[in-house]
């Protein structure tokens, strides 16, 4: 239901919106199952992680995280887009879990010179408190390079080009 209509019905029943939508809290929830799948896996994407996380010394490129767990071999050119550069380490960057995902997502990039730029749209769709405590304060900055593998120009200048959210 749209939520012009929404408000419509809960001011007709003389409630507010929220006190509307309490009442109508789901009060069963649907069995969870398991299902057998057929998937694909990706071959060698452990020889990337490894080899990525060592280059960097298992240190977010970004903040200097260094909890393994917290930590991902992020695609710069995504690995569907480019078969070639799929297991190539210089197409990675270690990365702690949040700022990959903004990296994937194009709401922040890595320049060809190896700075980090946000993207206006993490400034739109961020509380203003988290884009300042875990966004702003790496903007503009150079990223640590890795002991080998240093991204490829060619690859960042793609994820600016095509990935990167302005």
């Amino acid at each position: 239901m749209p939520l012009k209509a929404k408000k419509i019905l809960a001011r007709y029943r003389g409630k507010s919106l929220e006190e509307s939508a309490l009442n109508n809290v789901v009060q069963e929830f649907p069995e969870g199952k398991d299902r057998d799948a057929l998937v694909k896996v990706r071959v060698n994407q452990s020889f990337f992680r490894n080899a990525v996380l060592a280059s960097y010394n298992n240190h977010c490129c970004i903040t200097g995280i260094e909890v393994p767990e917290l930590l991902v071999a992020g695609h710069i050119i995504p690995w569907a887009e480019n078969t070639k550069e799929r297991v190539n380490p210089a197409n990675g960057l270690c990365l702690n879990a949040l700022h990959d995902k903004a990296f994937d997502k194009g709401l922040m990039t890595i320049t060809p010179d190896y700075v980090v730029k946000l993207s206006s749209e993490l400034s739109k769709n961020l509380i203003k408190n988290s884009s300042e405590t875990f966004f702003r304060p790496f903007e503009g900055k150079r990223i640590s390079l890795p002991q080998k593998f240093v991204p490829k120009m060619e690859c960042l200048e793609y994820h600016n080009r095509v990935i990167f959210k302005p």
